[in-house]
């Protein structure tokens, strides 16, 4: 796959010089980014924690996730979706298409090697990337050295888990949304759900589906707009007017054409932020809920609207308005975030909260896959990192090749 060079250093850590870009994470970025070096000849390594590609997706999602957006908005570069799928493909369908383009741009990620550090060495001008590989025998330590550094661990790499007042005392399951499968195992339960994006909607549907009696925390305000509008994708739609009128204009006749689908969303407990939905997302990365029935369900009454939680007791939950709801199980629809701050050390590109600004940095180093804008957003980082990388490659790849540079990566190896 890629030029090296390899050698162990004093402490028995195997050194690898890769002769292109380390890519971290093989979820749909990483891929991405890979396919796109791999159509210009650039080779590359990329390397995976986990044991499969796109582990978000084949270990962290529920069974009913479907893509929330039409597939066109949703194929990666150079490989669009089988014609057969439908406008909308299940958890299972992504995952084949996935495999499929990791199988038909030949990429081979290394896999269940965790990254412990990333940073750039001033002295010999390339990152060390040092990762752990572990089985239930040995332990093992790898340093890849690098000119070229491409983070695509993306915006949900590890679940969050709030502070709530009580949350330990709680005899029943608690769950992060992400361990979440399916609402058979919950059949006649009373099960709080704390969120209400996408995926605390979602679950809260498919609980009711199952005869549970979903309770979904609403602690702040969120738009909720239906998924079709006149049989029309509710985004497609939106970038389609968006050719034509401002953004605000587009707001305002999504938000009237939601209220003739919906109806008042406040009248069940669920205020509408003041912005509308398209400037929120620009402007604050908050996604509106695109809704396939749960809404219908919190009309009938199958699902429960509830105000914020003030604090959590043996059997029950005290909420803010003072009520108090018997609950049996938790599900933690509270989000997630990027882990990039626990194994990257630079602190000028990346924000201490694990976002880039942007998609390039310094020294080499690009961001795939942190836009906030899904995986339309994704496929255009690799595209514009790829190019990026191409136009500097025959620069690098002369440099790698002249002998005089061997001397100085085994002095810089031998320093470590």
């Amino acid at each position: 796959m890629c030029n090296f060079t390899s050698q162990n250093n004093f402490f028995g850590r195997r050194c690898v010089w890769v002769n292109g870009p380390v890519i971290v994470g093989a979820g749909p970025s990483g891929l991405a980014v890979s396919a796109c070096l791999r159509e210009q000849g650039i080779p590359f390594v990329v390397i995976e924690r986990s044991d499969c590609i796109a582990s978000l997706w084949q270990k962290h999602t529920y069974d009913r996730v479907k893509l929330h957006l039409p597939k066109k908005f949703c194929q990666l570069p150079r490989l669009p979706f089988p014609q057969e799928y439908p406008e909308y493909p299940s958890k299972k369908q992504f995952i084949t298409y996935l495999e499929n383009y990791a199988e038909t741009f030949d990429i081979k990620p290394h896999f269940n090697e965790c990254v412990l550090s990333a940073k750039y060495d001033e002295a010999c001008h390339f990152w060390r990337v040092v990762t752990v590989s572990k089985t239930d025998l040995t332990r093992s330590e790898t340093e890849y050295m690098c000119q070229m550094l491409v983070v695509a661990t993306g915006e949900n790499a590890e679940g969050v888990v709030p502070e709530i007042d009580g949350l330990e005392e709680f005899s029943g399951e608690v769950i992060h949304v992400k361990d979440y499968k399916s609402g058979k195992s919950y059949n006649g339960k009373k099960v709080l759900v704390v969120g209400c994006g996408n995926s605390g909607m979602e679950v809260s549907l498919d609980l009711s589906n199952h005869n549970a009696k979903p309770s979904m925390v609403v602690r702040s305000s969120v738009h909720v707009l239906p998924r079709e509008i006149m049989g029309k994708s509710t985004f497609d739609l939106a970038m389609m007017l968006m050719k034509w009128i401002p953004l605000w204009l587009v707001d305002k006749l999504l938000l009237i054409l939601t209220w003739f689908i919906l109806g008042n969303t406040q009248n069940y407990g669920i205020k509408r932020p003041s912005l509308g939905p398209l400037q929120l997302k620009n402007h604050h990365g908050k996604t509106p809920v695109l809704d396939i029935g749960a809404f219908q369900k919190i009309r009938s009454g199958d699902i429960t609207v509830v105000p914020g939680i003030k604090r959590f007791n043996r059997n029950s939950v005290d909420l803010v308005n003072g009520e108090t709801v018997d609950i049996d199980s938790v599900v933690l629809a509270t989000g997630y975030r990027s882990n990039v701050p626990y194994w990257l050390q630079e602190t000028e590109f990346f924000a201490k909260n694990g976002f880039p600004n942007g998609w390039k940095g310094k020294h080499g180093l690009y961001a795939s896959g942190f836009t906030r804008k899904g995986l339309a957003g994704a496929s255009a980082d690799a595209i514009k990192i790829s190019q990026d990388i191409g136009k500097g490659w025959k620069e690098v790849s002369n440099k790698n090749k002249n002998k005089q540079n061997v001397p100085t990566l085994r002095r810089c190896i031998s320093t470590f």
